[in-house]
């Protein structure tokens, strides 16, 4: 059943937010470059940028101090989250529980930015936290979508609330709206903290709205993409010659470089061709957003709704 039927709002093509099914979840992730892409200028829009942007930066900070303190802290950021389950999007066997949770997931990001710091700081191929799943193995649409979720959720928060004044069926009749106590970060604080937020409540469990554009069938920005189009594009570029006493260009195909066994769509190739790629002056992930941002179309309603049934 979904959020329209459940609350008898009009099922329109226009709606704002994603219509998903309320009783579980929907294959569909929370994109955090799509919120970066959110030129609506709507107040929760800048508050989920803002967010993004902190956290990251709080810990890329605590990575590069590198004392035992910053270490700790760090750490104990990404480990801190607690898996969302109120959007009733992504793949809940396949999340944080599925994966060993948050210690686990927290240390996993940790170690590459630490193990990697050097390169990061000096060639800033890893910058913004769309970028983790580019270098982190074991990250992908499930665990950047809850990541991402549980960073912006004040700002899904206010949006919901936008949504309740804006469609009075979310609390008409015996429909409920509860205060529960969530954990947000606090982007000013730079730390999570507990706050109370008023959510709709469908079968007995708080449900919180997301905008359509933000949610998606597959990250933007994955590490397939990443390497199918920039990781290749260059080593092609790198390869490509002309042919001795003649005018013809010379360049290997896609398919002849992914049969190279020391070719990989693995996350310690593509740092290593990212680096090596950044010391010739070409800063690969930035590269690769110019393609994702020009790329870059909402999903459909279609799309969106077969998703959700």
């Amino acid at each position: 059943m979904h959020v329209t039927e459940y609350y008898g709002i009009t099922d329109d093509p226009s709606l704002p937010f994603v219509d998903v099914n309320v009783q579980r979840d929907s294959a569909l992730f929370v994109d955090p470059r799509a919120i970066r892409l959110d030129r609506s200028n709507r107040p929760y829009a800048h508050l989920a940028q803002a967010d993004m942007t902190s956290f990251f930066n709080t810990v890329s900070n605590h990575v590069l101090f590198g004392d035992q303190q910053s270490q700790a802290e760090g750490l104990r950021l990404l480990q801190a989250f607690r898996e969302p389950r109120e959007t009733r999007l992504g793949l809940a066997r396949a999340g944080f529980n599925g994966h060993g949770g948050s210690d686990e997931v927290g240390h996993w990001i940790w170690q590459a930015l630490v193990d990697n710091s050097d390169a990061f700081r000096r060639i800033a191929i890893c910058t913004q936290l769309e970028d983790i799943p580019l270098f982190v193995s074991g990250v992908g649409n499930d665990i950047t979508s809850d990541l991402t979720t549980r960073i912006v959720y004040e700002a899904l928060a206010l949006f919901t609330g936008e949504m309740l004044k804006q469609f009075p069926e979310f609390s008409a009749g015996n429909q409920q709206v509860e205060r529960v106590t969530v954990q947000v970060w606090d982007n000013q604080g730079r730390a999570w903290v507990e706050r109370g937020i008023d959510l709709p409540v469908a079968f007995g469990a708080p449900l919180l709205l997301v905008p359509r554009n933000w949610a998606r069938p597959t990250i933007l920005m994955n590490a397939q993409r990443y390497f199918d189009v920039t990781i290749l594009g260059y080593l092609q570029e790198r390869e490509t010659t002309i042919a001795l006493g003649t005018d013809k260009i010379l360049r290997p195909t896609k398919d002849t470089l992914r049969r190279r066994p020391t070719v990989n769509c693995s996350r310690a190739f593509i740092t290593r061709t990212a680096v090596h790629a950044g010391d010739d002056g070409v800063n690969l992930t930035r590269r690769f957003k110019s393609f994702v941002d020009a790329k870059f179309t909402p999903i459909s309603t279609e799309v969106l709704k077969s998703k959700t049934e």
